[in-house]
């Protein structure tokens, strides 16, 4: 026994060194195919936004409230979160065989005597003799010593595949509170919207009724009636379209929440008092490569750099070992007793000769594998810093747009209270009220709506910027 525990021992210990051999590529994350500086400046200083938790981020309750639903029964970031289980459950697997699989063994046979056996277990004559035999013991099944590193490659790989489901449910999560935060900025702009569209339809009614009453009376022509009623009924128009536009940004919040949405749903009155804080952007060869797609795209070129040692180490020998500890008897009574234990150990060594290319075309598709996952490395760089350079566009750009078409507004509703003191007065026509009364509402729906443009574009750099995976 004690022979047997050394030669294990000695066998493991070797094991061990010779796993050291990696046939693996040394790997060097490639540069990334971007310039050294953004387009357009950001914000002088702040917290990054990696660093900065949605919860701070989204200051507001209800929205917060909303993202940690979606956090909690979102579909797409369930499954994410059952990819990372099931890629570590892989990992194991591939740890797993880098180790013995020791079972436990316990048989019988029976069958024709060896010629001049005299065995205790043989019955018949002769002609027709048979054996019986009893084995109880521990078997260690073609473990393979992993002399140039495949088993340790293989591993190597799942391990990395592991890691880039980690970064995968990371990114998931980024999109879906981005994709909350601005489904409930829509949501507000709609209901800002509905509600001047309500203003403008009753201000129109009453001034088609009074057009009417004028009409009927001889005071006013029939080209003001239909004009009046023609705007009038375009501000209706409006409002269904608005009223439809929020009943289908509600079901879109319903998908993203993985729930209904609550009753007691309810938004910020205006687009005006939403604040979310500015950002500093950094330097892109900093801020890209912390993003969880980034990263998601690193550990799956790191995945397949690993498996180019092992299709390298598929064209060395490849041992293993088949070995076994146990007792063997012809009586069960007989198993345990002394004399009937017993050890073996059959080791193999198989050196590829004839394949018809098979290991030298697994190379190949292991490095075109490793090319495809540099290219698709470098076109995530290149995709994260398109987002964050259109994001801080946006930025450069919004907040004049934003004051510019605050004064049209402001002019619009001046402009209309002017038109409509020169109508009352018999100075104007009625078509230059009507004009007034469309430019001024359109002019308020554009405010609304840049407004929310310039919100969801904060959003989007909280985003790009790799904000949002922290803190849930």
């Amino acid at each position: 026994m004690k022979k047997i525990m050394h030669l294990r021992i000695a066998l493991l210990a070797a094991a061990a060194s010779l796993a050291a051999c990696s046939m693996m590529p040394t790997y060097e994350r490639p540069a990334a195919p971007v310039p050294a500086d953004w387009p357009y400046p950001a914000a002088p200083a702040g917290t990054p936004a990696t660093e900065l938790g949605w919860q701070k981020f989204f200051s507001d309750a209800r929205l917060s409230q909303l993202i940690a639903a979606a956090l909690a029964n979102n579909r797409d970031l369930r499954v994410a979160v059952l990819n990372i289980e099931q890629a570590r459950a892989q990992y194991d697997i591939r740890r797993a065989d880098q180790y013995p699989n020791i079972s436990g063994v316990v048989s019988g046979s029976r069958g024709p005597a060896a010629s001049g056996s005299t065995t205790g277990g043989t019955t018949g004559g002769s002609a027709g003799a048979t054996t019986t035999v009893y084995t109880v013991g521990l078997a260690l099944t073609a473990w393979e010593i992993d002399l140039f590193g495949r088993v340790a490659s293989l591993s190597e790989a799942a391990l990395a595949q592991y890691f880039a489901t980690e970064e995968g449910r990371k990114a998931v999560q980024t999109s879906l509170i981005a994709s909350v935060a601005n489904n409930w900025l829509a949501l507000v702009a709609d209901e800002e919207l509905i509600e001047l569209t309500r203003q403008t339809l009753a201000t129109r009614q009453e001034s088609l009724r009074l057009t009417k009453l004028r009409f009927d009376n001889g005071a006013a022509s029939e080209l003001d009636f239909r004009q009046a009623q023609s705007l009038t009924e375009t501000a209706r128009v409006t409002l269904s379209q608005l009223l439809r536009q929020r009943a289908v940004d509600l079901n879109a919040l319903a998908l993203l929440l993985g729930q209904p949405v609550p009753p007691d749903f309810q938004v910020t009155p205006a687009t005006a008092s939403v604040t979310l804080p500015d950002l500093p952007a950094g330097t892109p060869s900093e801020v890209l490569v912390r993003r969880p797609d980034v990263r998601q795209a690193e550990q799956q070129l790191i995945a397949a750099n690993a498996n180019i040692g092992a299709a390298r180490a598929a064209f060395f020998p490849r041992i293993t070992l088949t070995a076994g500890v146990g007792t063997a008897s012809t009586q069960l009574s007989g198993l345990f007793k002394s004399g009937s234990w017993g050890w073996t150990a059959a080791p193999q060594l198989l050196q590829p000769i004839f394949d018809a290319g098979r290991n030298r075309a697994g190379l190949a598709s292991a490095n075109a594998s490793r090319d495809i996952a540099i290219a698709q490395y470098e076109k995530a760089i290149q995709s994260a810093f398109r987002e964050v350079a259109d994001a801080l566009a946006g930025r450069a750009t919004f907040d004049e747009q934003l004051q510019a078409q605050r004064t049209v507004a402001e002019a619009e509703s001046v402009r209309y209270r002017l038109s409509e003191l020169r109508y009352n007065n018999g100075v104007a026509s009625y078509l230059d009220l009507l004009d007034a009364q469309r430019s001024l509402f359109a002019a308020q729906q554009a405010l609304v709506q840049t407004k929310l443009q310039q919100l969801q574009n904060q959003v989007l750099l909280y985003r790009a910027l790799g904000g949002g995976w922290e803190g849930g």
